[in-house]
């Protein structure tokens, strides 16, 4: 008996109807980044592994899919590195690529490839999948697409206010309303290390305070003690736990807080600039707040951080994000050159938008017209038909057997058209057609030389 076939755990098969939706969101994701003005390029699934590898720190590393060298590829291994049953050792000398596990590291190799051809600042789009060896869960999948936007060549505040109104943009069309958008700044966290005495232990101190929604006010004390902060430490950081107020009046605090760390004191100038202007210009239906324990795991980010949470109410891990970086392309020899970006998570997107509702009606309507198969002469005519209607851009089809009415009947059921066309003898006879509306089940005849009549129905 022949094995059942399965696909790999984290991974998915697209029916019809998810496609059409993941399509949807694609496309209102594209054209807001082409309207802000970002022009698209493509990178390899997968880049050489020193490109990858060490980008994202030793966890970033490890989830890293690695593929391995074609033909024999155990030939180069001397018997020394196959015995000691080092991982690392062995994984060097039998793979030399690896699938990519996000855009942006690739983004930055392609700057530096590129860099005589670009016209900086450079603004690009990039919508392709990435791989993950991460442990499956809702929402989280080893392939996933990323659809992401970044600046690189310019410093200026002014992008992050765009990238906060390019997330507004983009979810105010897909009718997310309500959908929060978290902003922070590495310098704030640098200098609260900094005024806390805990510079050396900035990694530590920040992966624990990122951890705050997830284990509690309590938990975060208890996670940096066992990084190795001081009490006297842990104590100077719990009022960033009940901030309070307006944006503008956390920032205030923060400034009062930081007022000893020139590196914080100028992230709360930067945030303060962003969160300014932003409250000038308005949003259409996002929020944006203040959070000073966003930290994001990534090591790159130097500047602003952002994050998107879906609306409240709906169970969902962030569904957006991104920050500035002012050096990435500084790991492949460009030094100097800033980039700012976000990323929009689409399978979360999907899938908060799926819980909401809010995929359109008539989405899953891949046909609007199905014209049914009485016969040789009868199908002759109804292609004809179809044929017309395609150049008017209306979606239409034959079936394709001449079987029994009730069956084509079920298949335009199960496919949803909303009219089904009868051309049988009587209506060949009259060089005419029947259209039946399958919500109302009224019927209407037209003449087959005057196909606008029906097309301008449809309209």
């Amino acid at each position: 008996m022949a094995q059942k076939p399965s696909i790999p755990k984290g991974t998915r098969d697209f029916t019809p109807s998810e496609v059409i939706k993941r399509n949807y969101i694609f496309d209102i994701v594209k054209k807001h980044f082409q309207t802000f003005g970002f022009q698209p390029i493509e990178t390899p699934s997968f880049e050489n592994s020193d490109t990858l590898m060490g980008k994202y720190g030793d966890e970033g590393d490890r989830l890293i899919f690695k593929i391995l060298n074609s033909g024999d590829y155990l030939n180069k291994v001397d018997d020394a590195s196959y015995t000691s049953k080092d991982s690392n050792l062995l994984t060097s000398k039998i793979s030399e690529k690896a699938l990519r596990y996000d855009l942006t590291v690739p983004f930055a190799r392609y700057v530096v490839m590129h860099q005589n051809e670009i016209d900086f600042p450079f603004k690009r789009y990039q919508i392709q999948p990435v791989w993950r060896a991460d442990r499956p869960q809702k929402g989280r999948f080893r392939e996933f697409f990323q659809c992401d936007a970044d600046v690189v060549g310019s410093d200026s505040l002014l992008q992050e206010i765009e990238f906060v109104q390019l997330y507004d943009a983009v979810f105010t069309d897909l009718k997310l309303e309500g959908v929060n958008i978290k902003l922070n700044n590495r310098k704030i966290l640098s200098g609260i290390a900094e005024v806390i005495g805990a510079q050396d232990l900035l990694i530590d101190f920040t992966v624990a305070l990122d951890k705050l929604d997830k284990i509690g006010e309590e938990g975060v004390k208890k996670e940096m003690a066992e990084r190795g902060l001081t009490p006297e430490a842990i104590a100077k950081v719990e009022p960033l736990f009940s901030l309070s107020g307006s944006n503008l009046e956390q920032l205030e605090a923060l400034k009062e807080l930081l007022k000893d760390s020139e590196t914080g004191s100028k992230g709360v100038e930067e945030l303060t600039f962003i969160v300014s202007t932003i409250e000038e210009m308005g949003l259409q239906s996002a929020n944006l707040s203040i959070d000073v324990t966003l930290a994001r795991g990534l090591n790159y980010y130097t500047g602003a951080i952002f994050e998107v949470a879906a609306p409240e109410g709906v169970k969902m891990g962030s569904i957006g994000g991104g920050g500035r970086y002012d050096d990435l392309t500084g790991i492949f020899g460009l030094k100097d050159v800033s980039g700012v970006g976000i990323s929009f998570g689409l399978d979360r997107t999907y899938l908060v938008l799926e819980e909401l509702g809010l995929f359109p009606e008539s989405i899953d309507q891949s046909l609007e017209v199905l014209c049914l198969n009485f016969g040789d002469q009868e199908a002759l005519a109804a292609l004809k038909l179809v044929s017309k209607l395609r150049k008017n851009q209306v979606k239409a089809d034959v079936y394709p057997s001449n079987v029994k009415i009730q069956k084509q009947f079920k298949y335009a059921n199960n496919r949803k058209v909303p009219y089904v066309i009868l051309i049988g003898e009587q209506e060949l006879e009259n060089n005419s057609f029947v259209v039946k509306n399958m919500a109302e089940g009224s019927q209407e005849e037209y003449n087959l030389n005057e196909v606008e009549a029906f097309v301008k129905r449809l309209s």
